[in-house]
């Protein structure tokens, strides 16, 4: 589990300070922004139920839950031993790839080219620009990825 103590685990993924760690736990290791996942975003607006989920999401950090699509599989992530995939010598590792080919068919997203973007930019102003990317156009609420739609208005992406 992440220590919110652990300073050197802040460092390694350009946090300034203890605020910033709840924004910092939407930016999943494997470069998958949490703040468009249907079962962080169904927590976060009480819409478990209307969403026929049994369980929500606080994000992958924060939750320090077992990832069935990167923790599970790899020892430095789990371990905390890095903070991004794309601190790995193996980036980005088979896992990785089969993780962000599903992401590009279901969602059209690529996880390797977020996490290349964080690498390049750090990751509070790559969350600022996800953020800002994933805005519903029409009310300003939060468009989930996976649904294409707003949790707030129910607007739907095309």
């Amino acid at each position: 589990m992440v220590c919110i103590d652990d300073q050197d685990y802040f460092n390694r993924v350009n946090i300034l300070s203890r605020q910033n760690f709840y924004e910092i736990n939407l930016a999943g290791p494997c470069g998958f922004y949490c703040g468009t996942c249907r079962h962080y975003l169904a927590r976060a607006k009480g819409l478990l139920n209307e969403k026929n989920l049994k369980h929500g999401c606080k994000g992958c950090r924060i939750q320090d839950k077992d990832c069935a699509w990167i923790k599970r599989d790899c020892a430095l992530v789990r371990k905390n031993e890095i903070a991004f995939c794309f601190e790995c010598r193996n980036f980005p590792c088979a896992n990785l790839r089969k993780l962000d080919e599903r992401h590009l068919s279901s969602d059209k997203i690529s996880l390797i080219d977020n996490l290349l973007k964080i690498k390049k930019i750090g990751a509070e102003q790559w969350l600022k620009e996800q953020e800002a990317e994933w805005r519903c156009p029409k009310c300003g609420g939060s468009i989930c990825v996976m649904d294409r739609e707003c949790y707030d208005c129910s607007y739907e992406l095309e």
